[in-house]
């Protein structure tokens, strides 16, 4: 269906640390405002204005007065042209007890085609997402604040049920987001943990999501300051504490699964003796706020690369096989056959060894299609973790109170996403009118996304 290709492009694209594709409603991922868009999404330590509810509710605790926040953009525009998001925020303070906050998101998927289980078109469906958050922050002191949100949010891919799967495309569910904010004379430190909350199901609950929980931790630096010229930089880190797991061999037995969680023998169990899945999953919220920073490394085992064999039955063994040179003439044949498996060339071959062949083994490291299996669980590294963070950028020149210009950058290696982003803004009086653009290679979903923000301090 042409929604579940947009829906899935949409998936791939948003900047996560993470694994986007572990996570679902990551419309929550989408940063809002032209401002925070230019300097490269970096605001964490920053969150000066009404988008604080969104980017860390702590800065609510700083703010003074009633502002109020719109944006306006269309999204993704090389994927689509009728990807609309729309931002609007508020906040209010309440001297003596800090200030109130929240935002509301829209993003409009368009119009979709509706087709049957042939592939046969039957009528259109428009898709969309939204989300209410209410937030509030307050100070700790002169130099630290606080701040919590909690959301609403709903998601419409289709309202028909699909054949084969319980339920609609439609989910409703909640979250909540925790931010601390410190504050010196020249740096500030701030750490957000946003939508922390229960899995995600959009049309069976057997496929359910977890949330996009994400850290955001940055820095913002003054760097010159004088009566009429203005120059800071921003650094943010974020990383999605969301913990997944591949198919692996955790009881270094050198099978996946084989039992049933109370460690009963059943051939195509999930589980191994243990009681330890070794199937495919994720792990619960309140467990991957710890686990987000040691599945990529330190917890599993030997890695299942084996996919499918021709009976389309999962390649449940652990390596098992070996190249071997010129077989017709190797003696001990009968030994490297050592699980009842003929040679398997109709799977994989080796073009810089035509005469190699790869054949069963008890000791190989390798699976049938010659992919090394066996020691791949020591060889993944603490590094890993930090492949998975996304790293933005910012610096903002201020020339009086009134114009701004603005740079910054995006680098998310696992995302692909590495562009330049600026903009520039001019502020008069009670009003505030910003522009962010996105650039980056040419054809890339995110690149020529333009950022329109207008700020009003009532």
């Amino acid at each position: 269906m042409k929604w579940l290709v947009k829906i899935t492009a949409i998936s791939m694209l948003i900047t996560s640390a993470w694994a986007v594709g572990e996570a679902g409603a990551i419309f929550l991922m989408i940063a809002p405002g032209a401002g925070p868009a230019a300097t490269g999404e970096a605001q964490v330590a920053k969150v000066e204005d009404a988008y604080a509810s969104y980017y860390n509710p702590a800065g609510l605790g700083f703010l003074s007065g009633r502002e109020a926040a719109l944006m306006h953009v269309n999204w993704l525009p090389n994927l689509a042209d009728d990807l609309f998001y729309e931002f609007m925020a508020y906040r209010h303070e309440v001297p003596g007890l800090g200030t109130f906050g929240g935002h509301v998101i829209f993003l409009n998927l368009g119009k979709q085609i509706q087709t049957d289980e042939n592939g046969n078109q039957i009528g259109d469906f428009r898709s969309n997402m939204w989300a209410i958050t209410g937030s509030f922050g307050t100070k700790l002191n002169e130099r630290s604040s606080i701040g919590v949100s909690a959301k609403i949010f709903h998601q419409k891919l289709f309202d028909q049920g699909v054949i084969g799967e319980a339920g609609k495309g439609i989910s409703t569910d909640f979250a909540f987001d925790l931010g601390y904010l410190w504050k010196s004379d020249r740096i500030n430190f701030g750490i957000s943990i946003a939508n922390i909350g229960p899995s995600i199901a959009f049309i069976d609950e057997n496929q359910a999501d977890p949330a996009p929980t994400n850290m955001r931790m940055g820095l913002k630096f003054d760097v010159f300051k004088n009566e009429f010229n203005r120059l800071e930089l921003f650094f943010d880190m974020n990383k999605m504490l969301v913990a997944s797991y591949s198919e692996m061999d955790w009881d270094d037995n050198g099978v996946i699964g084989g039992y049933t969680d109370n460690g009963n023998e059943s051939f195509g169990g999930d589980f191994n003796r243990d009681g330890q899945q070794e199937t495919a999953y994720k792990d619960k919220w309140y467990k991957a706020l710890i686990t987000s920073w040691l599945d990529d490394w330190y917890l599993g085992g030997d890695l299942n690369l084996g996919g499918w064999t021709t009976e389309q039955e999962a390649d449940y063994v652990i390596g098992g096989y070996t190249w071997i040179d010129d077989p017709l003439n190797t003696d001990d044949i009968g030994e490297i056959y050592g699980k009842g498996d003929s040679q398997v060339t109709d799977y994989v071959s080796r073009p810089e060894c035509p005469q190699c062949e790869i054949v069963a083994d008890d000791n190989g490291k390798l699976n049938r299609w010659g992919v090394k299996e066996v020691g791949t669980g020591d060889e993944r590294k603490f590094s890993a973790e930090f492949k998975e963070i996304v790293y933005n950028f910012g610096a903002e020149y201020w020339y009086t109170d009134n114009f701004v210009l603005r740079g910054g950058f995006i680098y998310d290696e696992v995302g692909k996403i590495k562009v330049p982003t600026f903009g520039a803004g001019i502020h008069l009086g009670q009003y505030g009118f910003d522009f962010g653009y996105t650039a980056g290679k040419s054809g890339h979903p995110r690149a020529n996304t333009m950022y329109f923000s207008l700020n009003i301090e009532i």
